[in-house]
């Protein structure tokens, strides 16, 4: 089996730890983007959750203007815009810009998950119900409205018998490159029939990739913007000189994820040292356990082995990380070295 190092790119939900404010959780998105620039890496995106006490990236198209300002060269995006939860012009306006300003360094990932509790995509929707089941419905629909309104010649509209010109920006250049996201067959296989590039969200659960990838691959049309199809994987991963303190700074998500899937109450992420004083039931030990033999947890050697092995087996070249290391107790709240570790020993 090769050990080639696929190319690397960063996945942040821009965790909040108990010792941060909003502030300075975003302040350490902003220096692991500059660490990730630095070293090179293909791509940044920013997913988007609400409501989440453990979660700061709540609005991609803000967070990516910050990253993209304190960066160079990396290609900056959502993973993913959540469009059930957003007008579909609204979208195209704010990425048109993005690319406009930041032309050939944005992608626009779309997912179709409110990303967000009920009461959420209720607020939303302007209390009108929350995220409709129409919105889900047309969700295909949406995505062609997005694409087509950021054309650079922008899209005829019919209103009241007359067509009317419709651009998200009024002197686009170029468009930012969409890809569509998802968990389940469904996005594999709509992303094959617009062919347009997909990702597999492998490092919320780990499972069905394979499957997913090939149903993708094997119904691909091919589209004016790609001929072949593209994809990637995604992976949780935690990196330190050994393998015992690579473990010991997964713990703060590990305990962040059992919450969520146990429906535990959510709070701020645990700093290393708190986590390690929780005494788990065993049931919620094997979750965890079962977790952490998805991600990549370990010394750099062996972390680096087991991205190459993924890439193989799911016949990739790129590989996105999710950087999940928490942070010791009296780091700088500003910072994120733990998770700037992952990079740069991932990266060599």
């Amino acid at each position: 089996m090769s050990s080639r190092l696929p190319a690397l790119s960063v996945l942040d939900l821009v965790p909040v730890r108990s010792d941060q404010t909003t502030g300075d959780a975003i302040a350490a998105t902003l220096a692991l983007a500059r660490t990730a620039d630095e070293l090179g890496l293909e791509r940044y995106w920013v997913a988007e959750h609400h409501n989440m006490p453990a979660v700061a990236a709540t609005n991609p198209p803000v967070l990516i203007a910050m990253i993209a300002a304190a960066t160079s060269r990396l290609r900056v995006g959502s993973g993913g815009v959540m469009l059930p939860n957003h007008a579909p012009l609204v979208v195209a306006e704010q990425f048109a810009l993005l690319e406009a300003a930041y032309p050939g360094r944005i992608d626009l990932g779309i997912g179709r998950a409110p990303g967000s509790d009920p009461v959420t995509s209720w607020a939303l929707r302007h209390g009108a119900g929350g995220v409709s089941d129409e919105a889900v419905t047309r969700f295909p629909e949406y995505v062609d409205n997005v694409l087509a309104m950021m054309d650079t010649e922008g899209v005829g509209l019919s209103v009241q018998g007359r067509t009317h010109l419709l651009r998200a920006t009024p002197s686009a250049r170029s468009v930012p490159t969409a890809w569509l996201l998802g968990s389940s067959d469904y996005s594999a296989r709509l992303a094959a029939a617009k062919g347009l590039p997909y990702v597999f969200a492998h490092h919320f659960s780990g499972q069905g990739t394979r499957e997913a990838l090939a149903l993708y691959r094997s119904t691909f049309r091919p589209s004016p913007e790609l001929a072949e199809p593209r994809t990637f994987l995604t992976v949780n991963a935690a990196v330190a000189e050994t393998a015992e303190e690579a473990y010991r700074r997964a713990l703060p998500q590990l305990h962040s994820m059992l919450a969520l899937r146990t429906g535990a109450p959510l709070a701020p992420q645990l700093l290393v040292e708190e986590a390690e004083k929780v005494e788990l039931a065993p049931a919620h030990q094997e979750v965890v356990n079962a977790m952490a033999e998805r991600w990549v947890i370990g010394a750099p050697d062996e972390a680096r082995a087991r991205i190459a092995a993924l890439a193989e087996e799911h016949d990739v070249d790129e590989v996105m990380v999710h950087p999940v290391a928490g942070a010791h107790l009296g780091a700088d709240p500003a910072s994120s070295l733990t998770r700037e570790d992952t990079l740069r020993l991932l990266a060599g």
